[in-house]
């Protein structure tokens, strides 16, 4: 019987059976911390695999600073972490699920929260009304406008890209914004825009 170590190193030159050992000793601990992450077998049991899996690819990487117990279990927590923050991302409803409630099953309604075509046609209306406004400005104005009301730029870096003082920058994108607001009440008075 190899012990840990040699098992690790004779993994590292390739020997698979020296693998699969280490994989034998360890299955059940990986199994059990996927287990206890995810609250199911079916996950825990493919995600302890895909663990082991990593382990395998990148057993060359393991330097021995830790115990295997210790680095393979660091790689299934990072993949079972990795798969809870993928199913948040993903969480599904299915439409078909009948509701339980007091006085019996329903339907389940969702709301289809997407803009209507209406919507998207006023959204494209106004943001074609805005940058045409922004065009009207002079360079200097529409500069600091698109550097910070539209690419969330800092007062400081706006400052370092335009090569000028702070207080310049704050000026420039308070008048720009007057003109602008100017420019949107003048309109909205004759009726160009409402």
């Amino acid at each position: 019987m190899f012990s840990e170590g040699e098992l690790v190193t004779r993994s590292q030159q390739g020997d698979l059976d020296a693998f699969e050992d280490l994989v034998a000793r360890y299955e059940r601990k990986v199994y059990t911390i996927a287990y206890r992450f995810m609250g199911n077998h079916e996950d825990a049991s493919d995600l302890a695999q895909e663990a082991f899996l990593k382990a395998y690819q990148s057993i060359n990487k393991f330097r021995g600073d830790s115990s295997f117990a210790t680095w393979i279990s660091r790689i299934v927590v990072n993949v079972c972490k990795d798969e809870l923050r993928k199913n948040k991302r993903n969480l599904q409803i299915s439409l078909d699920e009948q509701v339980w409630l007091e006085e019996g099953t329903v339907e389940k309604q969702v709301k289809d929260t997407r803009p209507t075509p209406e919507q998207v046609y006023e959204q494209n209306e106004l943001k074609d009304y805005l940058q045409s406004l922004i065009s009207g400005l002079t360079p200097e104005y529409r500069m600091v406008i698109v550097l910070r009301d539209i690419q969330g730029y800092s007062y400081e870096e706006i400052a370092q890209i335009l090569d000028c003082s702070l207080g310049t920058v704050k000026s420039r994108l308070n008048r720009a914004r007057k003109l602008l607001r100017e420019k949107i009440i003048s309109e909205q008075k004759r009726g160009g825009w409402e």
